[in-house]
This record gives C-alpha cells, structure tokens and sequence, in this order.
C-alpha cells in the first residue's frame, strides 16, 4: 500500500477531461532509488483555473540555440574488454540494443568516445605505432589497428548496426614514445620535429578506421593537454603550440586527404577556458577548429559560456565526466549530474555530452594505473556476468531517451525556485522538458507552450522528463 500512495503523490495531477490538446506523458527518478526512469500516468491539458498561482515553466520553441547530437559513454578498452568476454553473445547483444536502440525503455545512445592507443582504462600501455625496441617511424611503417580490431571497433560496430546514427569521437592519451621529449607514454612532450608526422599518424587513423566501419565523425588531439599523469599515457601541449599543430601541420593534410573529420580543441576541465581562448586567437586554427570539447573534474560548468561568448560559431562539447566512489551516494551524485552535465552543459552550449566508461567490472577495473574507483554507466560482474545500472545511467537516460539527434535546444527557464530545466524540440515536433528539482519538498508547478497548458509535480531531489 505504501508504495501505491507515493506513485499518487508523483503523479501528474490530470486536468479536466474537457480541455482539448495534447498528453503530457513524464517519467521520474527520485534520489531514494524508489523510481527510476519510472513512467507516469499520462495526464491532459489543464485549465487556467488549475494552474493559477502555480510557478510557471514556460517553454518556448521560437527560442533555439544548438541542434544535438547526442548523449553517451566511452567505450574504452576496457569496457570493450567486459563486453566482448565476460558477456554471453545473448547478455552482450541485449546489453547494446538497451544501451544503443531507440525502442521503449531504451537508452538510444547516439555518441561515443574511443581512445587512440592506451588510456588508464586499458589493459596494458601501448599505442598504435609501437616500433621493435621503441625504434623512431617517422614513416609510420609499423602503425597498426590490431589492438582496436581486437574488442573496441567490433563493440562500435555492433552499436552502429543498432543506431546508425552514432557518432564516433577518438582521442588519444599520449603520441607514440618516439615521438616524445622523454621516449615514454607516459608523461613528456611533443618532441617538435615529430609534428609533420604525427599529424600524418592522425589522418593514417582516420583513413583507416574508416575502412573497417568505424567513421571518426570528431577528433580531438590530445586527451587532457595540461596533465602529465604519473601511472598512465598522457602528455602536456601547450596551447601555443597546439595552435601552431592545428594551422601548420594538420589543417593542410586534412585539406589535403579531404578528411572531414571535425576537430575539437581543449579536451580538458572547466577550470581553464584561457587555454581554449588562446588556441582559437590564432587565426590559422581558428579557421580549422570545429569548437571546444570540456571535462568536468575542474571548475564550473559556466566555463563553456565563456568561451562561446567569444567564438558563438564554435561547437561546443562535453566530452568526459566519471562518477565514482569519492562521491558514493545515489541521490547526491546524480543531482549533481542532472544539473551540471545534462542541464547545465546543454545550457551551455554542449551538443554532445560524454561520460567516461560505458561499462567495468565489480572492482572498478580493468584498468592499468590511474583512477580506481571510477564508476561507469553500467557495472558487469567478472564471474556471473550480472548487471548493476548506476546513477549515471538514470542521469543521462532521462536526456537520451527523449532527445533525439537533431533535436533543437528551445527556450526554458534555467532556474524557477529549486527548479532546474532545459527544453528540446525533437526533428518530429516532440517536445521533451527535463525537469530537476534540488529540494528536499515535492513543487507543483505549470508547464505552458504556447497555447498548450499543463499542471506537473516533481518530486523532492528527483528529476523528472516531460514529452508531449
């Protein structure tokens, strides 16, 4: 009985049956895990005299700003990894389709995230050009797709084949050793006689990846320019010099090879929108940059407003954010996602919004040095093959159930008393608001859109998707 009285006290409130116009259908999570992404009873338009004095979400559609491509995880290697061998053909197909399909109750993720070559969430460290004894190949004789062939491209390729319409970012943890000021993966810098080459070794990825299914549609280059990790391939790039790599060395080999190929400078945290500001001032990668991909571990998500203030032509991204034990709780963690990543990012410009790992194992792994208690969307149980849905999932399945690629960001209040929202308007007119609300106390409220008029509740610290 308990639980019938607290769907009642969610549900929308319906309106009298005599009011004509559309269903406003909705599905709530609620920080105590009793609803997740739990469906609604469908509720009609409701009359002026029902919502009067309510608080008023008005949503409106001649308001747009970016067109989405679309919400997801990357899969790492060792996602891949989990998928491929811990998984029956069966549990890896049904995992997918969930994950990928546009049917009810799926997920319809429709972008990802590669690494090119080795990142903390590998099995080991390697890169795609990995010559006999650490060897120099400025002719990139032993460049190899071997270890992506082995579990990533064909995890992309089944998620293409459910949802053609994903799109497929790469980026790489560290060049090849040779190529660097140290000869390691992990830490150093870009030796400056290796630019011709590695900018080759980027167009040799994307022509080659192509050729086996695997369309780069976004390119970044380099994962985390300013952090020199100390147990996993990374590697500092000044944004100087990152510059002078996009306008000298990589914008005339994409003309060349016409690649199409869209570049994203940055790839980094919010704490540091001056580097992105100082890449997009010179006018030569300025004029081959797409935009600006951002990761969310420092900082504030207005970072991203700052940026497009000054470059509006420029796309801009979320590319990676992981949820994990340091922030364990259910409810405090996904509010945090809700509001910052699939509202406030998207409020901010983003067209794509990335989370880190798709899938790892019941102790945070495989990974190889670097983060041990990252969480991921999923968590696949090494011995039984089990799987555990996190907070993330529910955080980002509330914006890619409901906003399709395409779909237009249009007009919606930020805040409205412990109310946040953002509002989409998909290719076939739908409407999707997400609503969340930080507060502890149910809020009753209206939603009117244009001549469309509905009355709606959220539940304390719970987000809420309104589609009609």
């Amino acid at each position: 009985m308990r639980v019938f009285h607290i769907a009642v006290a969610v549900a929308l409130v319906a309106a009298a049956p005599a009011v004509a116009g559309p269903k406003l259908r909705s599905w709530v999570t609620t920080g105590d895990k009793r609803q997740l992404l739990a469906a609604q009873a469908p509720s009609g338009p409701a009359t002026a005299a029902e919502v009067a004095g309510l608080p008023t979400v008005v949503v409106d559609p001649k308001e747009r700003h970016q067109s989405m491509v679309g919400f997801g995880a990357a899969i790492t290697d060792a996602s891949a990894w989990l998928l491929q061998n811990k998984l029956s053909l069966q549990q890896r197909d049904s995992l997918l389709r969930e994950v990928y399909g546009r049917g009810e109750g799926e997920l319809g993720f429709s972008f990802t995230r590669l690494t090119i070559g080795a990142s903390d969430f590998s099995l080991d460290h390697y890169s795609l050009d990995d010559a006999p004894g650490g060897a120099a190949d400025p002719t990139l004789e032993h460049f190899s797709l071997a270890r992506p062939q082995q579990y990533v491209f064909p995890t992309v390729r089944a998620a293409l084949k459910i949802n053609p319409e994903l799109k497929v970012m790469a980026s790489p943890w560290s060049a090849p050793a040779w190529m660097k000021t140290n000869g390691s993966l992990i830490q150093g810098q870009l030796k400056p006689d290796a630019y011709p080459v590695y900018a080759r070794f980027f167009a040799r990825y994307v022509r080659e990846a192509g050729k086996v299914g695997i369309p780069i549609d976004y390119l970044s280059i380099q994962n985390e320019p300013d952090f020199e990790p100390d147990s996993y391939p990374g590697m500092r790039w000044l944004p100087q010099d990152r510059a002078r790599f996009f306008g000298e060395n990589l914008a005339p080999i994409f003309k060349r090879e016409r690649i199409t190929t869209k570049v994203l400078d940055w790839d980094h945290n919010w704490d540091q929108p001056q580097q992105p500001l100082t890449v997009l001032a010179d006018p030569k990668a300025k004029a081959f940059l797409a935009g600006v991909a951002w990761h969310c571990y420092a900082g504030e998500v207005s970072a991203q407003d700052k940026v497009r203030a000054v470059h509006p032509d420029k796309d801009t991204f979320l590319t990676e954010c992981s949820g994990g034990e340091w922030a364990p709780k259910f409810d405090d963690s996904f509010s945090w996602m809700v509001e910052n990543l699939i509202i406030g990012s998207t409020r901010g410009g983003a067209r794509g919004v990335l989370m880190w790992n798709l899938a790892l194992d019941e102790t945070f792994g495989p990974h190889a040095g670097g983060c041990n208690d990252c969480r991921a969307f999923v968590t696949i149980d090494s011995k039984s093959g089990a799987i555990n849905r996190t907070q993330e999932y529910y955080a980002f399945g509330h914006a890619s159930r409901f906003v399709r690629p395409g779909a237009v960001r249009i007009g919606s209040p930020a805040k409205l008393g412990d109310l946040r929202t953002v509002a989409f308007q998909n290719r076939d007119g739908s409407r999707a608001l997400i609503v969340l609300n930080v507060g502890a106390q149910p809020a009753s409220f209206a939603i009117t859109e244009g001549a469309n008029r509905f009355k709606a509740s959220a539940p304390g610290r719970a987000a809420v998707t309104f589609v009609w």
